[in-house]
């Protein structure tokens, strides 16, 4: 099933998510679907607040041949060293910024299979598990931005507010 991906402006979106508690079919099947919604609309991840989920658990897939299905997350180390390159959000469409973030991290999640998995990730994969992460904390990517790129940007994120606003009227 393919779920409507919430956009800025949105509630859930800036709410803190609940820890999953246990491991039912039904959060089996919410990350399944998760994953062919991402996939559907080219994201590289998608957490659980996008769909209107207020549960820790979110989706990756960076095209590595790994489908990360990732609940109750934790970050337990972050590198001091980070990289800076433009991000985007399904949740915020249209719009790319420059986001600094961890080039290393070392995390904790537990698997849909009931496996608390640790591992250390790098790059591409640390910048977007970060990503995830934030929005089960309700932070945006645009709100780690520079004031002067929030600045370019705000005429369009008021557009794409008005529009949420009409989606959510109707």
């Amino acid at each position: 099933m393919l779920y409507e991906i919430r956009t800025y402006g949105e509630q859930c979106l800036k709410d803190k998510s609940e820890n999953v508690t246990e491991i039912t079919e039904e959060i089996k099947t919410l990350l399944d679907d998760m994953v062919e919604t991402m996939h559907e609309a080219t994201g590289v991840g998608l957490a659980g607040p996008q769909v209107g989920v207020n549960k820790r658990l979110f989706v990756i897939d960076i095209g590595d041949g790994v489908v990360r299905k990732i609940i109750n997350p934790e970050i337990l180390e972050m590198s001091e060293a980070c990289i800076e390159s433009d991000e985007g959000c399904l949740s915020v469409p249209g719009i790319y910024k420059k986001v600094r973030r961890a080039q290393k991290i070392k995390v904790r999640y537990t698997t849909v299979e009931g496996e608390i998995v640790e591992e250390e990730m790098k790059d591409f994969l640390a910048k977007a598990f970060q990503h995830e992460y934030d929005h089960l904390d309700g932070t945006l990517f645009i709100e780690r931005i520079s004031p002067v790129a929030k600045k370019m940007i705000s005429k369009k994120l008021q557009l794409i507010k008005k529009e949420t606003e009409k989606k959510l009227k109707k």
